[in-house]
């Protein structure tokens, strides 16, 4: 059975994350893409449109020392433009490391990413980590 064209768009987009391939990942996210980050750190909030959304990616590295990893898990798909994503994180700050489960709820508008809503786990522990 083939994969639903939302989850291959996903998927592509997991892939490219982990290769650190921006010039992919602004391909597939649209211009004005809000990402939702949940937590009261100082990474959290709305970054919207495509370059503050790459640049919280970038964040993450730079942050991390470049240890910050992402390990997809399942892809979900309703075949109404919405894909649930579930993933593993991982990294090391700080003297501090994470191992999180999380996701992101993406909205996908004809082939671009519109809007992300991350979900973490637990947010006492992504926000200790990235306080």
């Amino acid at each position: 059975m083939a994969e639903h064209p939302h989850v291959a768009l996903v998927r592509r987009g997991y892939e490219a994350f982990s290769r650190g391939d921006m010039q992919t990942m602004s391909e597939i996210i649209a211009k004005d893409a809000t990402h939702h980050v949940p937590g009261t750190h100082t990474l959290s909030g709305d970054y919207k449109g495509l370059d503050a959304v790459l640049g919280y990616y970038q964040q993450l590295g730079l942050q991390t020392a470049g240890t910050f990893r992402v390990e997809l898990q399942r892809l979900f798909v309703d075949g109404r433009g919405h894909v649930m994503s579930v993933h593993r994180a991982t990294a090391t700050r700080g003297g501090h490391s994470l191992d999180a489960m999380g996701g992101i709820m993406f909205r996908i508008i004809g082939e671009k990413v519109t809007d992300l809503d991350e979900c973490v786990e637990d947010l006492e522990i992504a926000d200790g980590f990235w306080a």
